[in-house]
């Protein structure tokens, strides 16, 4: 008779730290629509310790379901544009999988300096957009799409999150419609986030996925349903503005001690 194997209190205390962070990075993603990664990755490296390639594989893979899911609620509701949702994943999906390859062969101390390096550089970016926020300007279509995607997907796959404040923010400094940009964004990312995967599994092997995706995962689906809530309680510039600040205290701390 099949049963499952026992759950020992040694299992259910490595595996609550990362069920946490995927609660924690879920909740400020659902409420703005960006982040999870960038701030699950700072979390997984420079907190939990994790080496920057399995923080990122493992980030992936957990994004791998959410972005699906979010991905045909913005079908559903028309919220795609088609073609610049090609134009943003084929150079996407090249970058993604040039900055996964990278990062999977070379040494993760030589590599974790240059990541919290970007992710200090998120933050800053974040707290800026937080006070130049202003959407009463008039929508236009974007110029510079093909490279933004590029650079966008290797950044997301070095860094272990930063499609959306990268690609998302630069669309809407462009001057883009904000419903349709998101939706395309976030259609588009669930491409780039499965492919990468991909390459981490190809890489790495499945040994990168352990406790940590397992733990993400948990987090992130009981978090789901919150992030709206969330979303009509705090404005979107205080919230950009918490994460940006919380992004950058944690990523110059973790870049401090890699450098020391």
């Amino acid at each position: 008779m099949f049963s499952f194997p026992e759950l020992s209190a040694e299992h259910v205390a490595a595996i609550l730290p990362f069920i946490g962070v995927g609660f924690f990075a879920q909740l400020i993603d659902g409420a703005l629509g960006m982040a999870f990664g960038v701030l699950t990755n700072t979390l997984l490296v420079s907190v939990m310790g994790l080496a920057p390639a399995r923080a990122s594989a493992s980030v992936h893979m957990v994004e791998t379901f959410t972005t699906a899911a979010s991905g045909i609620s913005h079908i559903v509701h028309r919220n795609v544009d088609w073609r610049l949702f090609a134009r943003l994943a084929i150079p996407g999906v090249i970058g993604g999988v040039t900055g996964a390859y990278i990062l999977s062969n070379i040494d993760g101390n030589i590599a974790k300096p240059f990541v919290m390096a970007y992710l200090t550089a998120i933050g800053l970016y974040l707290l800026w957009r937080a006070w130049r926020m202003n959407y009463g300007h008039e929508h236009k279509s974007a110029r510079v799409v093909e490279p933004l995607g590029l650079i966008g997907g290797f950044l997301d796959a070095v860094g272990g999150g930063g499609w959306g404040p990268v690609v998302t923010s630069n669309l809407l400094v462009q001057g883009t419609e904000p419903r349709t940009t998101i939706g395309t964004v976030n259609a588009s990312e669930f491409v780039l986030t499965a492919t990468v995967s991909i390459t981490f599994i190809l890489t790495l092997g499945f040994k990168a996925f352990t406790v940590a995706t397992i733990g993400l995962i948990i987090g992130g689906l009981l978090a789901a349903p919150l992030g709206a809530v969330i979303a009509k309680r705090i404005p979107a510039k205080r919230l950009m503005a918490m994460v940006g600040a919380l992004l950058t205290a944690t990523s110059v701390f973790s870049l401090y001690k890699a450098l020391a």
